[in-house]
């Protein structure tokens, strides 16, 4: 019969994250030669290869990726088993991995990293800056605890907890700031002009359906992977681009751009925090969104 141990568990989980045995090893405290042997034991139980050695490159076999998601939900519900068994800890006091899209992190982190070294000195903080599809996955396998996007997060084994609304602005050059009078409409001819960011940003989804019945036709020339990169093609003519409510400081500082409001009611978008419905970690959540919720609040 197959028993594969937990410790064998966690240590494909590594390997397959870093995909080099030595610091697998090292992540895992242990040896090199010891997670070897327990990986080649793991082999040996289920009947075939888990990763394909040679060149100097470690790769996953395909049985190992469709074992990879099993694995991590086993070891997320023990990892919420372990902490049930510390729940007369105080909140935020241990370690606490976070998933933050690209789209807030710069702009969030920098107010609430201040307030949570403060408030809660024991906390050992993780950040993970991703898209939302892959912080899905990781908060799905217990590679984090938490994770903060803008809805919908489409994800049924997650819970959502709104944190604020996030309304937009329309960034464009200086130069072209007389000739788009403000409040801008969502059906202005500016938006011709729209740069996105590239696919995988829920804010290029977010950013079309702003633009009503106006089709950007500069989207294509550009693939941005963050907002202060469409700011710089902002502020040098090359388009417009759409900024939250959070970014809208950062933007205003950029030389050769203006930051113009929508025509109430003004698009938006909602961020929030997710979890695993498993996850015991009740107080630790309620913290954080109590937290984020004041800093936000006091930042309007």
């Amino acid at each position: 019969m197959t028993r594969l141990t937990l410790r064998q568990m966690q240590y494909f989980q590594r390997l397959a994250e870093l995909l080099h045995f030595g610091r697998a090893a090292s992540a895992c405290g242990v040896t090199q030669p010891a997670l070897s042997a327990q990986i080649s034991e793991m082999e040996a139980q289920l009947g075939f290869r888990l990763f394909e050695r040679g060149g100097g490159t470690v790769r996953l076999t395909q049985e190992a990726q469709e074992l990879r998601p099993r694995i991590e939900r086993i070891l997320a519900e023990v990892e919420d088993l372990e902490q049930v068994a510390r729940r007369d800890r105080n909140a935020l006091e241990d370690r606490f991995r976070l998933g933050v899209i690209p789209t807030v992190a710069p702009f969030l982190l920098p107010r609430l990293l201040p307030r949570l070294k403060l408030d809660f000195p024991a906390l050992r903080l993780e950040i993970r800056e991703a898209v939302t599809a892959a912080l899905i996955e990781e908060t799905n396998g217990g590679r984090l605890d938490g994770m903060i996007a803008a809805a919908p997060i489409d994800a049924p084994q997650l819970k959502c907890e709104t944190l604020f609304d996030d309304p937009f602005y329309l960034a464009v050059p200086e130069a072209d700031a007389r000739r788009i009078a403000p409040p801008v409409t969502q059906e202005s001819v500016a938006l011709e002009r729209l740069m996105l960011l590239e696919d995988g940003h829920c804010m290029r989804a977010q950013a079309l359906a702003v633009c009503g019945m106006v089709k950007p036709v500069t989207m294509a020339s550009f693939g941005a992977t963050s907002l202060m990169t469409l700011l710089q093609l902002v502020a040098h003519g090359f388009g417009v681009t759409l900024i939250p409510e959070m970014a809208r400081e950062s933007a205003e500082m950029q030389h050769g751009v203006r930051v113009l409001p929508f025509r109430a009611p003004a698009p938006s978008r909602t961020i929030c925090l997710a979890w695993r419905k498993t996850n015991p970690r009740g107080t630790d959540f309620s913290a954080l969104s109590k937290t984020i919720k004041d800093l936000y609040q006091k930042n309007q």
